[in-house]
């Protein structure tokens, strides 16, 4: 679960938080207990034997909160360093690969159960994220989900979240009807929810769940 990418107006900021311990470490101070595996448990809902393909791994920290169902999680991360921290902690409990996830880069027809992508969206325009959604479409087997996280932009929102959002290194956070808009026509059926306690501080959270045509 990559989120609450601290502001790097700096780049030496920037640096530091490429780094993947200290990227992992930032995030363990942030966020509140229990909420990735609130996240796996209501959200991203692994079964025994699913395949999962996270587009934007990070360092894999995902991977403490999944069970071992016996499928095959496969990270994909433009940060070297990144992968290969995933790929020293966890060996053989997933493939990590440091490239773009492109379509010539997928196994021919759907092969993945669950597709993740957290906290990516909010740092792409509408048509990289549209890209993002057509890969992930094409990615999954019928019936199959891809679950989304980013921070997202209210009407009622606590000062200090909004402020907090609009300090992120993602530049294109949006409204949830924006993202929403993003899934629709793509994917069979979407249901989406919003987040206030993920973090320790006050913060908001979108989760979009879009399912794919067909019965897995």
């Amino acid at each position: 679960m990559t989120e609450a990418r601290v502001s790097h107006h700096d780049t030496g900021l920037h640096r530091i938080l490429d780094r993947a311990g200290v990227y992992d470490a930032v995030q363990s101070l942030l966020l509140r207990k229990g909420s990735r595996e609130r996240y796996v448990r209501d959200f991203v809902r692994p079964f025994p034997g699913c395949r999962i393909l996270d587009i934007g791994c990070g360092p894999a920290a995902i991977l403490a909160h999944l069970p071992d169902t016996g499928g095959r999680y496969t990270g994909f991360d433009m940060n070297p360093g990144y992968i290969e921290a995933a790929r020293r902690r966890w060996g053989p409990r997933g493939e990590f690969f440091c490239r773009k996830v492109e379509a010539a880069t997928l196994p021919a027809g759907g092969t993945y159960d669950i597709v993740l992508a957290n906290g990516i969206v909010h740092h792409l325009d509408d048509t990289k994220a549209g890209q993002l959604f057509d890969i992930a479409r094409l990615a999954l087997r019928p019936g199959g989900r891809l679950v989304t996280y980013d921070n997202v932009y209210l009407e009622d929102q606590h000062w200090f979240a909004r402020w907090l959002i609009g300090r992120d290194r993602g530049k294109a956070v949006r409204t949830r009807g924006a993202y929403e808009a993003l899934a629709r026509g793509r994917f069979a059926r979407l249901e989406s929810a919003i987040l206030h306690d993920t973090l320790r501080v006050p913060y908001t959270i979108l989760i979009m769940t879009c399912t794919k045509a067909g019965d897995r």
